[in-house]
């Protein structure tokens, strides 16, 4: 079958999380510059989800480049990260709420986390379908990328207990890392 059908929902999924996170953040109720103030850790939160799933979008746009077709099991991990991504508003809202306490960055942390492990699994599944030679194969390589995102992951979950704020800055890390698309992918694609 052909990735199509993948690409629309999956745009969809994300565009509907983002649209979920912003509604999330709550309008106050009086007109002067000192009611945001207490909004200010809900939109620095939401600043990082939304940015994280600009990552995401990208650098699934990317991956689906590389491929031609998909196949059940492609379906079923693309959804396996859609689920994890779908948390993102849920964890980001704590977090903001609750100006950056150790739970909800730690909660914040395992999605994260297991986001990542699922894109993770996804390019496993996809090269495993398109072959150890494939251009997705080629592009994504050893992805030291993604290995590192993930130990960073471990880390800041562990980190958020003692120091949340330093936490959420390893979060950042990760993010700025991943900012720049997957220029693997692109390379590979047009050689």
């Amino acid at each position: 079958m052909t990735k199509g059908r993948l690409e629309a929902f999956s745009d969809g999924v994300i565009a509907i999380i983002i649209t979920i996170m912003v509604l999330e953040l709550k309008v106050p109720h009086k007109e002067t510059l000192e009611a945001l103030i207490p909004l200010v850790t809900a939109f620095l939160s939401y600043v990082l989800s939304f940015i994280y799933l600009g990552i995401y979008w990208n650098n699934h746009h990317h991956l689906l480049q590389a491929v031609g077709r998909v196949n059940g099991y492609i379906l079923w991990a693309n959804l396996h990260l859609l689920f994890w991504l779908s948390l993102v508003p849920f964890a980001t809202e704590w977090m903001g709420e609750n100006h950056f306490a150790a739970l909800p960055v730690a909660l914040y942390g395992i999605v994260l986390l297991l986001s990542a492990l699922a894109y993770y699994i996804l390019c496993r599944v996809l090269i495993a379908y398109h072959g150890e030679d494939s251009t997705l194969a080629i592009a994504i390589g050893n992805d030291f990328k993604g290995k590192v995102s993930l130990g960073i992951y471990a880390i800041a979950i562990a980190t958020s207990f003692f120091v949340p704020l330093l936490a959420c800055a390893l979060y950042i890390l990760v993010a700025i890392i991943w900012l720049v698309p997957d220029r693997r992918i692109e390379k590979n694609l047009t050689t």
